[in-house]
């Protein structure tokens, strides 16, 4: 693969911020018909329009080529096709991408490619902020703002794919963009109701394509929601695990205080990917004289072996100011020996993107807090 240039991009284009005309990203299938016929349009237009917007990636009525120009106007009166915005794009030197968004109230999240030989895994974020701490995660010091919409979640894959030029949908077998991972920033399972509803809109075969194995959302264990993820999307699950002891996991991921390691391995065993061909993947990061001991590895098979269970190793990308180094070349590839030789699978995940910042852990934008957003409300709303 050839270096690209890691200079960031800036895209100047300012947003419509004064337009009141409803979006039509984001609405499920169902919304859409039931708001073209509110406005005295056939429902059947529906289908055209979700072909042309998720299959073509059109962002103009005008486009529409199938539906009557009279029609297309109306449209174009009525309604908009509204992806976030790219304020800033950034390319490293392994071809990793990275973007930086902007929402239509100012907001800012970012996403990022990471393109690998067999395939490319859009890493999707969930929330503006994020809700938990996580010691070790730059969008962790980040406080969370808000919650994305499901326009503003289906539309960061959108953007990614115009940014690739990989429109009308490709074949499975040659797709650039083949995955999404929702490990971006954010807690997705605080933001269920818009991550399920934007997950279904990206899986519509009809449309962006993406098979219900193509698709892996990480949580940090927010236990009481894993049943849903299984029982209404029956996606991959990742766990970010990150240590064996309570004691040490309540301080790299403090959501541990409230579901414990016991509690959540049950939900896990429990979820129906555990039952089948597909193992559900726990993220360890490497974090030096924290969780790298080779007792350390040893608990980490005890715990896991029950489970139908792999393991991703994760070297610590630093960011600035945090307070943990990475382990070792030569720690982690002790620690991954005694996982695999107790017959889990562990490989090491190889940085990607370290030099934009758009490695695992390290994304964050300069979006603020309302000082009316309260962690508990986000969590009330999540049915917690």
């Amino acid at each position: 693969m050839s270096a690209l240039s890691a200079e960031p991009v800036s895209i100047l284009e300012p947003l419509r911020r004064n337009d009141l005309r409803p979006n039509l990203i984001g609405l499920s299938r169902a919304e859409l018909k039931a708001l073209l016929a509110e406005h005295g349009l056939e429902p059947f237009r529906a289908g055209q329009i979700w072909h042309w917007v998720y299959w073509h990636g059109v962002r103009q009525f005008a486009a529409m080529s199938t539906i009557a120009r009279a029609t297309r106007e109306r449209l174009e009166e009525l309604f908009v096709i509204e992806r976030p915005q790219i304020a800033v794009e950034q390319r490293s030197v392994d071809g990793t991408r990275k973007w930086l968004l902007r929402l239509a109230d100012g907001n800012e999240v970012e996403c990022v490619n990471i393109p690998e030989a067999d395939r490319g895994s859009v890493c999707v974020s969930s929330q503006v902020g994020c809700t938990l701490t996580c010691s070790f995660c730059h969008t962790g010091t980040q406080p969370l703002v808000r919650n994305l919409t499901p326009a503003e979640i289906v539309g960061q894959f959108m953007v990614a794919r115009d940014s690739y030029g990989e429109w009308p949908t490709p074949i499975e077998t040659t797709r650039m963009l083949s995955n999404i991972v929702m490990m971006g920033m954010g807690e997705p399972l605080y933001n269920l109701d818009n991550v399920a509803k934007a997950l279904r809109i990206a899986m519509d075969d009809q449309g962006i394509a993406l098979s219900k194995r193509r698709i892996t959302l990480s949580t940090s264990g927010i236990v009481p929601l894993i049943p849903r993820v299984g029982s209404e999307l029956d996606v991959n699950l990742a766990v970010s695990l990150h240590a064996v002891t309570d004691d040490v996991r309540d301080v790299l991921v403090p959501v541990n205080r409230k579901w414990p390691i016991a509690t959540l391995l049950e939900a896990c065993a429990a979820y129906p990917g555990a039952k089948n061909s597909r193992r559900i993947t726990f993220e360890y990061v490497m974090l030096k004289g924290v969780n790298d001991s080779d007792a350390d590895a040893r608990e980490l098979v005890r715990l896991l072996k029950p489970i139908h269970a792999k393991v991703n190793l994760i070297p610590f990308n630093p960011w600035p100011g945090a307070p943990y180094e990475c382990s070792s070349n030569n720690r982690i590839h002790r620690f991954a020996e005694i996982v695999n030789a107790g017959g889990l699978s562990a490989p090491v995940r190889t940085p990607r993107g370290r030099d934009i910042l758009a490695a695992c852990g390290q994304l964050k934008s300069e979006s603020t807090r309302d000082r009316r957003t309260r962690v508990r409300d986000v969590e009330a709303r999540a049915g917690l």
